[in-house]
């Protein structure tokens, strides 16, 4: 509930959001603020992270925002879907146990701190 007004509303509108660090395979940290409820797909592009292709948008189809999630993190994050299971099963250079593709994990406050590495290459 916003305290404002009693309406329920989505964490996003109210301005929420939670550090994403994306790390690129020279090493290199991009720390990005993500608004609540985007994806970590979204808040990369927005954001200018090189390595994050996402061709299709964010459709969970092509498998161009494969990341790798940090140990840590990887119980909040949850595991992959049936179709994302499945693309990452056919699509990824190098598939890890904590392989998912960044078009499918939404931000939480939960996730604040995230950090994801990018593979070398994406499909």
């Amino acid at each position: 509930m916003h305290p404002a007004d009693g309406v329920e509303r989505p964490r996003e509108d109210m301005g929420v959001v939670a550090k994403v660090i994306y790390i690129d395979s020279a090493g290199r940290e991009y720390a990005v603020d993500a608004a609540v409820g985007d994806t970590v797909m979204g808040a990369a592009v927005k954001n200018g992270v090189p390595g994050i292709v996402a061709e299709c948008g964010g459709n969970c189809s092509c498998a161009t925002c494969h990341v790798w999630v940090a140990g840590e993190f990887a119980s909040a994050v949850g595991p992959p879907g049936d179709m994302e299971e499945d693309l990452l099963d056919m699509g990824v250079s190098e598939r890890r146990d904590t392989s998912r593709l960044s078009c499918q994990i939404r931000v939480t406050e939960a996730l604040d701190g995230l950090t994801v590495e990018i593979p070398p290459e994406q499909p």
